[in-house]
């Protein structure tokens, strides 16, 4: 009797995993960022076209998209962040074809986010830039403040983002070195402050922010569940 020939494992898919040091970026990314700001354009001609939105959004304990750093909410708990996000486009055929301004705030951080996107992707897709702060203080303090920026991402086609960002220490030691980006950081910052102005969100995202319920609230506009007819008995026939 043939006896069966012994059962090959199933091939597994190879995974490839690449590792950003966004602490510590090599020379030819800090080159790439330095090129991708510096195209930034300081006093750019906006379309007529805008958007501003605002709202609130519910995080599960699970979203997984907390700063670090941030502790997670206990179990059941929900995160709450308000947000506003303003959007303009560049006129003519400059390098970038729009600017996204987003401000949250979850009542533990705030934190901006400016993204830039290129209009004729070939390598570049866009430029993000991000800082934030401790809710003790209110977002217009923090808007008034120009928070310096720290966190660069360069989104690029095909390949690996490129990532530089103010680090801390791990397991308590002292933070690492990053003097030699300091020219990056201060680019990024001078970026993002003349944004800020150039978009009015001093101003803007109080103003939108004010107009946010607080989480449980019920606006004018709630409609609320109406009682249910109460049924009688129909009349005994004579």
């Amino acid at each position: 009797m043939a006896t069966a020939s012994a059962q090959q494992p199933p091939t597994q898919p190879e995974v490839k995993v690449n590792v950003l040091n966004v602490c510590a970026p090599t020379p030819d990314e800090q080159k790439e960022i330095a090129t991708a700001l510096a195209h930034i354009p300081k006093q750019p001609a906006f379309g007529a076209d805008f958007e501003i939105s605002r709202g609130r959004s519910s995080l599960s304990e699970n979203a997984n998209i907390l700063q670090p750093g941030e502790a997670a909410p206990s179990s059941g708990e929900t995160s709450v962040a308000k947000y506003v996000r303003m959007r303009r486009e560049f006129a003519g055929q400059a390098q970038f074809s729009s600017v996204q301004y987003s401000f949250s705030d979850d009542g533990h951080n705030m934190v901006e986010t400016l993204v830039l996107r290129v209009r004729d992707p070939k390598d570049l897709l866009e430029v993000s830039l991000e800082d934030s702060a401790s809710s003790v203080t209110s977002p217009a303090a923090m808007l008034a403040a120009n928070t310096p920026a720290s966190r660069v991402k360069l989104e690029r086609f095909g390949k690996s983002s490129v990532v530089l960002a103010r680090c801390t220490g791990s397991q308590g030691g002292p933070p690492p070195d990053q003097t030699a980006y300091e020219p990056l950081f201060r680019s990024a910052s001078d970026v993002l402050a003349n944004y800020r102005t150039l978009l009015g969100v001093a101003r803007t995202v109080p103003q939108e922010l004010a107009h946010i319920p607080a989480a449980g609230a019920k606006g004018k506009g709630t409609a609320t569940a109406s009682p249910k007819p109460s049924r009688t008995k129909p009349a005994a026939k004579k």
